[in-house]
């Protein structure tokens, strides 16, 4: 893996193109890093592969210009997949969306359900968290992460065509309502390898799970699928990562990766 420092920026990439840095990204690659002019860096914008990239200019600790020289890496085809997941306490809400976009979610979409246990979410501050793991984890693109919506809204949001993965951690009680022989939560590896690649979305309920009423929702909506994560109940934040991991290996990236590793970070 390269040494290169690796930041994501907004603006077009192009062969002679400037680039200007930010405060943040300055002081990253002059005050901790300890870049001078002429040292390279590499630059993703989500749109134009990765680029290598020279310091051109440093204004001060907390300004500076690179120069794009040459790309690296063109644009990969993305894997259209997104994750709504209830938010959870501050860091677990944060380890979700790095691990979602360490696994190769496209949106991320905090959802507020009945027995969600923090409905304040401050997207600026996820929106961070996930490009630094984009960063990191060699990441050619940005994860959309979504304001927080209600989880009728959120399905409604969704394309007729997304299907739906709802991970219900409570699996079937003919006793309830919800259960029974009818739409039964099924293993979600037998369920993605008869649907195969397509447009998808994984759904991951609170700590305290789903209610009821959302339950009974979530069963007869058309095109949301029941899976389970197996016979143990996963933490929200474990069955989110396992989830994700899931669909990559069977229906994802994974299997056409040409890179790949383990981050020091």
């Amino acid at each position: 893996m390269s040494t290169r420092p690796r930041l994501y920026v907004p603006t077009d990439l192009q062969a002679g193109g400037p680039v200007a840095l930010d405060e943040n990204q300055s002081k990253y690659l002059f005050r901790v890093m300890r870049l001078n002019v002429g040292d390279e860096v590499r630059l993703f914008n989500g749109r134009d592969g990765e680029w290598l990239a020279r310091v051109s200019e440093i204004l001060g600790k907390s300004a500076g210009l690179l120069k794009a020289e040459t790309r690296l890496r063109r644009q990969a085809v993305l894997t259209d997949l997104q994750l709504l997941f209830a938010p959870l306490k501050k860091t677990r809400t944060d380890f979700v969306v790095e691990k979602a976009t360490e696994l190769g979610a496209e949106v991320i979409q905090p959802v507020i359900t009945e027995y969600t246990q923090s409905e304040r979410v401050r997207t600026d501050r996820l929106t961070h968290i996930a490009m630094e793991a984009a960063e990191q984890t060699e990441r050619l693109n940005m994860p959309r992460v979504m304001d927080a919506v209600h989880l009728i809204k959120a399905i409604e949001n969704l394309p007729r065509d997304r299907r739906v993965y709802y991970c219900d951690e409570r699996g079937d009680n003919e006793g309830e309502e919800w259960g029974g022989d009818e739409n039964r939560a099924r293993p979600m590896a037998d369920v993605l390898a008869e649907h195969g690649k397509g447009s998808a979305a994984i759904l991951i309920g609170p700590e305290g799970g789903f209610s009821p009423q959302e339950r009974q929702f979530l069963r007869k909506t058309e095109g949301i699928y029941p899976v389970s994560l197996g016979p143990r109940i996963l933490r929200a934040e474990t069955a989110a990562v396992a989830a994700l991991t899931l669909y990559q290996a069977i229906c994802g990236d994974w299997k056409d990766a040409e890179t790949g590793g383990v981050s020091d970070d």
